[in-house]
């Protein structure tokens, strides 16, 4: 019988008439290993692949685990309430203030990035941020003393930023004396907090803490914090706080990823800032200091970045249900999440050591495993997850134009939703994927795309390259 015969005989009455299966070429689809696609392929079929990788289930019971949650009657309605609460967030710039204010830190108390560790785990780049704040608060005179001190750890202390709705990029350290952004959701109140950007090369962030690097600390306090609250404070009693959700949303669609790329958020800034530092009457000197630096400085807006990131994190968290992941960050030992359905509760995996492009005289033997809450863009859909909208940094960070659109496009897979205010333009102006769900990651084993900077894997060597990571399977 042919074909059209076949289609023919079916009844038709009250119910449409079916298409024939045998009409046209044949359409494959194929999973799992390649032997059949190269096959069909070698004659000349054209075969459509799907990724397909059985769920997680290492180390053993995740799988069960995984059944579970997926189970649970609650999850949909509470991802649905985590990721509209994290598209819903607008951040402003309302406040520029030293820590001790902004956070109520005593002498001795100190922030790191990443989830909880000790001094005895603690690793390289973040001892020297350590070392570095005892010497710029003046808690020790020489290198030596400061590590013999946080060694005996008598009247120091020291916990994880995200504890105090506040991110630091790369060691994260975060001291009394040093001046903080605070940011502040408009509908809600919500408050979060980053330290000002030092730049790049031999910096605290970084694990140095050369006499540069304390005296620029220093000049960081005495005048950029300063004259920023003095230019902050103007817009804000003008009735217009800087709107750092905007500026975000037009740096994306300006070629700028918002973790290792901030040069049009950057400019944008020192644009808007700029009348409001004239208007503060600063010295001079002072203020052609401070619209030198920033101007110098294009990862200067990152630490802008990462405080709207971490209010829209903070949004999600708390849903009783909920999958979507609210933390990434690293403290180069850990890598740690935090999940809204779990609360304050930290899951923890070795931190990966990222592969990338490095400086002069550095290879990948320098290379120290991944740091800092910078990954909080990430965890908001920006950074490496929209590689796709900066492709001037591909080859900086290892790869090339059409890996930053796959890259994009594949995590789209473990996220829950598309964020209109961060659209991709390369991608038809699609949101970028965010809402990253812990069951799609275990589900498809694709894994979210971390863009970073890498610290060398000595205590006070500073920045060695830039490179991309994943997270581990926490």
């Amino acid at each position: 019988m042919s074909a059209d015969a076949v289609t023919a005989a079916v009844p038709t009455a009250g119910r449409a008439t079916p298409a024939s299966l045998l009409a046209g070429p044949p359409s494959v689809i194929t999973a799992g290993i390649d032997l059949l696609a190269d096959a069909l392929r070698a004659q000349a079929v054209t075969v459509t692949t799907v990724d397909f990788r059985p769920p997680v289930d290492d180390p053993a019971g995740t799988a069960a685990a995984l059944a579970t949650v997926l189970a649970d009657p609650r999850r949909e309605a509470a991802n649905a309430t985590a990721v509209g609460r994290m598209l819903a967030v607008r951040a402003h710039l309302v406040d520029v203030l030293p820590a001790s204010e902004a956070l109520g830190m005593r002498p001795g108390e100190f922030y790191h990035a990443g989830p909880p560790i000790t001094w005895d785990r603690a690793s390289g780049p973040l001892r020297g941020a350590l070392i570095g704040a005892m010497l710029f608060e003046g808690l020790a005179s020489t290198a030596d003393e400061a590590e013999a001190k946080l060694a005996a750890g008598e009247g120091i202390s020291f916990s994880p930023c995200h504890e105090h709705h506040t991110v630091g990029p790369m060691a994260g350290l975060v001291s009394p004396s040093m001046w903080m952004y605070k940011l502040q959701d408009s509908a809600t109140g919500a408050v979060s907090y980053c330290s000002l950007n030092e730049g790049l090369g031999k910096v605290l962030r970084y694990g140095a803490y050369s006499d540069e690097v304390i005296e620029r600390l220093r000049w960081m306090s005495a005048v950029l914090g300063p004259a920023l609250q003095k230019a902050v404070r103007l817009m804000v009693a003008a009735g217009e706080p800087m709107d750092i959700t905007a500026l975000v949303g037009q740096m994306v669609q300006m070629g700028d990823e918002g973790h290792n790329r901030n040069r049009a958020g950057s400019a944008m800034f020192l644009r808007d800032i700029s009348p409001w530092l004239i208007r503060a009457e600063l010295p001079a000197k002072d203020t052609a200091d401070v619209f030198a630096f920033i101007g110098g400085n294009e990862h200067f807006f990152l630490n802008l970045v990462m405080p709207c990131g971490k209010l829209m994190g903070d949004a999600a968290a708390n849903v009783p249900g909920s999958t979507v992941v609210t933390a990434l960050c690293r403290n180069g030992t850990d890598f740690g999440i935090r999940v809204s359905g779990t609360g304050d509760q930290w899951f923890t995996g070795p931190a990966g050591i990222p592969v990338g492009l490095f400086l002069a005289g550095c290879t990948q033997d320098d290379a120290h495993p991944d740091i800092g809450d910078s990954a909080i863009t990430e965890t908001v859909g920006i950074g490496g997850m929209s590689m796709a909208t900066a492709p001037a940094i591909v080859r900086f960070v290892g790869g090339a134009v059409p890996d930053a659109l796959a890259v994009t496009r594949r995590m789209y897979e473990i996220t829950l939703a598309e964020n209109p205010a961060f659209a991709i333009p390369i991608l038809e102006f699609r949101g970028a994927p965010t809402g990253i769900d812990v069951t799609r990651v275990l589900r498809t084993g694709v894994l979210p795309q971390i863009n970073t900077g890498m610290a060398g894997n000595v205590e006070g060597r500073g920045l060695h390259a830039e490179g991309m990571v994943t997270i581990p399977k926490v």
